[in-house]
């Protein structure tokens, strides 16, 4: 039988190059999307897809009983991939703020793992594999919600390879840096609902450094930014290789971001990225 996976986040980007390559090269893909017209969409495309929304327990539990119906109550992979970023200061962040992207972001996520962890049990070689971030092991400014989101994420796949379940399922990071995605673009409307910017004691931080870089989201701001099939060449690695490593780095940053947290002091990681 064909191995399976299910991807979440699959409307573009990192989450849509992994399932067309997964599914080109004979892997059979549930492929999900928050939005019914991106469903639509992918199945058009020849795409087994269907609606999944982190913050809707309901929309997990239909994609996991489709699952169950149609592969024989098995389930060989999970890609969780689906997430936010929500730019700005942690001054400026509301607890309605944080609670709703922990929502998506870790307890989504964490819900999705629990819930497939009896189908991920029926494969031989079961494996889950979380999308942390560089932003998951290096806190960086005016990101503050999105790292603690991806701190979280690297806390809960350690733990889950520390406990029991480790013994039988493999739970494994990629840790990408800068990738071509549309991250910038999509969370505008979650800044813009809650990050009052113009009434902020930064608010001349925010007009002449964030708001620029937030409002060209299509343009290539970062020099070592990759593309979302060097991600997908990761995750082939993490999935097919017999003894997959725990973390899987994308990008250049991501490697010097690892090298200067084992060797320089927190008071110099302070200043290098204040």
């Amino acid at each position: 039988m064909n191995k399976t996976i299910l991807i979440t986040g699959c409307s573009s980007g990192i989450g849509y190059d992994a399932a067309t390559h997964l599914k080109k090269i004979g892997w059979r893909v549930f492929a999900t999307c928050r939005k019914e017209d991106d469903c639509n969409r992918l199945k058009s495309e020849g795409l087994e897809a269907f609606l999944l929304d982190y913050e809707k327990s309901g929309t997990i539990d239909k994609v996991i009983e489709e699952i169950t119906r149609t592969n024989g109550n098995r389930l060989d992979a999970l890609f969780n991939n689906g997430a936010y970023a929500l730019p700005g200061a942690v001054e400026d962040l509301t607890r309605d703020a944080l609670r709703n992207i922990f929502e998506v972001n870790v307890f989504g996520h964490v819900e999705l793992i629990n819930k497939s962890l009896p189908l991920l049990r029926n494969s031989p070689d079961g494996r889950v594999i979380n999308c942390s971030s560089v932003l998951g092991f290096v806190a960086l400014p005016y990101r503050g919600a999105y790292n603690a989101t991806k701190f979280a994420i690297e806390a809960i796949t350690d733990t889950l390879r520390r406990e029991p379940t480790g013994k039988t399922i493999k739970f494994i990071l990629l840790e990408p840096g800068p990738i071509r995605t549309k991250i910038r673009e999509n969370s505008i409307p979650h800044f813009e609902r809650w990050i009052d910017w113009k009434h902020s004691k930064l608010a001349e931080f925010y007009k002449k450094d964030l708001l620029h870089r937030l409002y060209q989201p299509n343009k290539k701001l970062d020099f070592f930014e990759l593309e979302p099939k060097d991600v997908t060449k990761k995750l082939v690695a993490a999935l097919t290789s017999r003894k997959p490593k725990e973390r899987y780095y994308v990008t250049y940053p991501t490697h010097a971001a690892n090298i200067i947290n084992r060797i320089l002091s927190t008071r110099l990681q302070d200043l290098l990225y204040k």
